[in-house]
């Protein structure tokens, strides 16, 4: 179990397509714990694989401390509501902004356990907004994707701000 170094917007391998997970063996529950250290650490309430540079599509989440974290191997989207919510995101990738991005309401989600085992699960609300936002991470959809033009050139020029004053 380790804190890994966050990859930073606007690194291209943000934009890649992560790989399924084929194998699920104690390097994957590795990942998986890294993946969990490195999100406390940064803080934040997910992160994928390719977050910290491993192409693999692996979503941790933890909504709240009160909670415990869950873990998804090679995720999709089954379905999605056409109803929306509006909710605001932010990633690990580009700490200190935020906007508010349009989503679907509530999804069904399937999923492998880290031993392998299938699963679903459907969701609402956070949580729901989660699963989409990280797997269109696993897509390689950075989430400032989702907003208009000129709301992405504010939130890039902001983000490049912040970072000078570190």
């Amino acid at each position: 179990m380790a804190v890994r170094t966050i990859v930073r917007f606007p690194d291209p391998r943000l934009r890649m397509v992560a790989e399924p997970v084929a194998v699920f063996d104690a390097g994957l529950r590795a990942l998986a714990d890294d993946l969990l250290d490195t999100m406390k650490a940064a803080p934040g309430i997910g992160i994928t694989g390719p977050h910290i540079g491993v192409g693999k599509r692996v979503v941790v989440l933890q909504l709240s401390v009160s909670e415990p974290a869950r873990v998804y191997v090679n995720p999709r989207i089954e379905w999605a509501s056409e109803e929306r919510v509006h909710h605001i995101e932010g990633s690990v990738s580009m700490p200190g902004v935020t906007e508010q991005i349009e989503r679907a309401q509530r999804v069904r989600v399937s999923y492998r356990t880290l031993e392998g085992a299938e699963a679903s699960e459907e969701a609402d609300g956070l949580l729901a907004v989660c699963h989409q936002h990280e797997i269109d991470q696993l897509d390689g959809i950075f989430w400032i994707e989702r907003l208009s033009k000129l709301k992405r050139e504010r939130i890039v020029k902001r983000f490049h701000k912040l970072e000078k004053r570190r």
